[in-house]
């Protein structure tokens, strides 16, 4: 950020008089309420380091490193003593106070926008780190910034700033989110796109090479045939011969070239049997090959749909999640998994990923699904916690954006999975429920 906006920003921060509460919604994004209802968010990404005001920034996950629970502890429900630009530097301090019935305690909020080493540190009164979003050794940085160590000044700016007037502080933090959404939803999208439209090139040319069900009975019948004239035969055929001339039921002359060599007939014939069992088997399970793989297509059809229209990057990174998935864990392929603030919902791709869904849930966990319309089912795991009603409306608008396409008004029931008897496959009937509403248009 530039050190002239900084100053201006100050001066608007310095009418607040309490932080109601502070958190971190990502993993470099500071949230903070002043004064109840005033949110600012303070992005801290190295180099790309900015302030900002919105709407609304959905919570990624809940955090609980050593840094989240003294932030909370010093600076939750806690009164500004002081709000400056740190020696004219591009530094935010922000000192504080928590009274309790022993002492009153002053903490300093140190919010260094300075490229390379942005970072947000705790001091105590004496300028001794109590921690900090990012730690810094002695080889990283002649500042080092370490837990129980004396915090040291920056170096002065060895500049003179320009000056950039704000009109209005707040429609200009307004706008610096704005910005930044646009430009990082646009790549974003792009990247996302590209890697869906990748996996959807793959399933569709799966889905053309296909076997053709008459195809297979064809090759079922002609090796049961072959197989049959084996051992018709059998007195006529040399072992480990690759050459088979055989007589067939009609008179005619069969000719047979054999992969490779066998020590007998026997064997011959049990290779074409189990080849036209095989076939056999491939065609009689093809529709259900093919059903997978169409409803994995349309799957991917509606998620880069979902993506295209999605709104802010919140939606793209809940999308996406970084979750880390233990390896030796097989992922079932028939349902999407997402995280909202760290609750998982999953999601069926297709029948099977519902029915699967259906068939592991927990009693406790909640199930919702559109009403009076085929959907895709999707179960929040709640842990027996209480569910937060933002989470469950994330988790409805996801059902209805892998469900269609259509730009309208749904209801989406939701339930406790106890609630939600199985009629057959993934045909269920509920009672207890409630509804609610999910509009895609724009």
């Amino acid at each position: 950020m530039k050190l002239s906006h900084l100053q201006q920003i100050v001066k608007y921060l310095q009418d607040f008089k309490k932080i109601s509460a502070i958190h971190r919604v990502s993993d470099t994004t500071l949230k903070v309420v002043f004064d109840k209802n005033d949110v600012i968010y303070f992005n801290m990404q190295r180099s790309n380091s900015s302030m900002f005001k919105c709407k609304e920034y959905p919570r990624s996950k809940v955090y609980n490193a050593p840094f989240d629970v003294i932030l909370a502890k010093r600076f939750n429900r806690s009164n500004i003593q002081n709000i400056e630009l740190l020696h004219s530097d591009k530094i935010i301090r922000l000192t504080s106070s928590v009274a309790s019935a022993y002492k009153e305690e002053l903490t300093h909020l140190q919010i260094e926008f300075t490229g390379k080493y942005t970072n947000v540190i705790i001091l105590d009164e004496e300028n001794v780190v109590l921690e900090a979003l990012r730690h810094v050794d002695l080889f990283s940085s002649f500042r080092e910034v370490r837990v129980g160590q004396k915090l040291l000044d920056v170096p002065p700016a060895p500049f003179i700033p320009k000056e950039y007037p704000i009109e209005d502080v707040e429609a200009f933090l307004y706008g610096v989110y704005e910005k930044e959404q646009s430009n990082k939803l646009e790549n974003l999208k792009k990247q996302k796109i590209a890697l869906l439209k990748k996996k959807l090139k793959k399933l569709e040319k799966l889905y053309v090479k296909l076997d053709d069900e008459t195809s297979l009975q064809e090759e079922a019948q002609k090796n049961e045939h072959y197989g049959n004239l084996v051992l018709s035969n059998i007195h006529n055929i040399s072992s480990y011969t690759t050459e088979l001339e055989l007589d067939d039921y009609d008179g005619q002359k069969v000719h047979i070239t054999l992969e490779k060599p066998y020590p007998s007939a026997f064997m011959i014939s049990d290779m074409f049997f189990t080849r036209s069992k095989k076939a056999k088997q491939k065609a009689k399970n093809l529709h259900i090959e093919e059903e997978s793989l169409r409803s994995k297509i349309e799957h991917i059809k509606l998620f880069i749909h979902t993506v295209e229209v999605a709104q802010d990057t919140q939606k793209i990174e809940l999308l996406f999640p970084k979750q880390v998935q233990n390896k030796k864990i097989k992922q079932n392929d028939s349902i999407e998994v997402f995280w909202i603030e760290g609750y998982k919902v999953q999601l069926g791709k297709n029948e099977r990923g519902n029915i699967e869904l259906l068939k592991n849930a927990r009693a406790k966990d909640i199930w919702l699904h559109m009403r009076d319309q085929p959907s895709t089912h999707v179960i929040i795991s709640t842990d027996k916690q209480n569910l937060p009603e933002h989470i469950v409306k994330a988790a409805a608008k996801l059902c209805v954006e892998f469900t269609t396409t259509s730009q309208d008004r749904f209801l989406v029931d939701y339930t406790p999975r106890r609630e939600v008897t199985i009629q057959s496959g993934a045909n269920v009937l509920y009672n207890k429920y409630k509804t609610l509403e999910v509009d895609t248009r724009r």
